[in-house]
């Protein structure tokens, strides 16, 4: 897997720039279905974080149909974030502002800060 990185200076709480790694990670490909996420020791160590903080990161991922965790058989990759919402008819309009901001050279961290400030505002 692809190295994540926490940035201490982000506004973003370590958990969320966890899971915004990984939904970026599974979303350009590099994360296939049925891959095997390290353990949650394994990358709180690498990540020199609480094991709660990426415990926090992979329950999100799961709660949002990303990921599964299996027990002693660990946690894997269960679909493409784009597979996971494409019932909905918004996801469109969501994908494309999504685009434009990474256009726009935001970060995965920036959008998921800005959409979780959004929906504070909500």
């Amino acid at each position: 897997m692809t190295t994540i990185a926490i940035d201490p200076g982000s506004k973003a709480p370590p958990y969320e720039q966890i899971k915004a790694a990984i939904i970026e990670l599974i979303a350009t490909g590099e994360l296939q279905v049925d891959h095997r996420l390290p353990t949650i020791r394994q990358l709180a160590g690498d990540l020199d974080v609480a094991p709660n903080t990426v415990a926090r990161a992979y329950r999100e991922l799961d709660a949002d149909g990303l990921v599964r965790a299996r027990g002693r058989r660990g946690t894997v990759v269960l679909a493409r974030p784009q597979d996971a919402g494409a019932e909905h008819p918004d996801v469109d309009a969501i994908t494309e502002a999504i685009s434009l901001a990474k256009d726009n050279g935001m970060t995965a961290v920036d959008i998921l800060n800005a959409v979780s400030t959004a929906l504070a505002r909500h």
